[in-house]
């Protein structure tokens, strides 16, 4: 199943917005708890692997996705903090997916570098200060 970088971005904003006290441990089921109208069970399931595998997630010592399709969540790690506070605007999301588009694929790192860096673009825009 090849990955779909708008699923990716949608997972990673539902997970981002749990309500869940700071520092608590949640088993998560992918299938009651992060719903994504329009997508299929198994996408949702192969794309939320791929996001614990990258380490955006911190599932405190978990071993990732059961078969049952359970993982145990914490937070966002750093670099999935990162990778949706760069890719939020939806501005900016169009640009990273169009570049990752014409460059023929992606990677999840490249795609958050990718993100990171037309943020940093718009940022020295808005501010007329260059981040280096």
């Amino acid at each position: 199943m090849p990955r779909n970088p708008d699923l990716i971005r949608l997972l990673m904003l539902e997970l981002e917005g749990l309500d869940k006290s700071a520092g608590s441990i949640a088993m998560l089921n992918y299938q009651t708890d992060l719903i994504i109208p329009g997508y299929e069970s198994d996408a949702v399931y192969y794309h939320i692997d791929q996001i614990l595998q990258s380490g955006w997630v911190d599932t405190a010592g978990g071993r990732g996705l059961t078969a049952s399709g359970q993982f145990s969540y914490r937070a966002l790690t750093p670099k999935g903090h990162d990778f949706i506070d760069s890719v939020r605007d939806d501005a900016i999301w169009a640009l990273t997916k169009k570049g990752a588009t014409a460059a023929g694929g992606f990677t999840l790192d490249t795609l958050a570098a990718l993100g990171k860096g037309l943020l940093k673009k718009q940022i020295e825009r808005i501010t007329g200060i260059e981040l280096g």
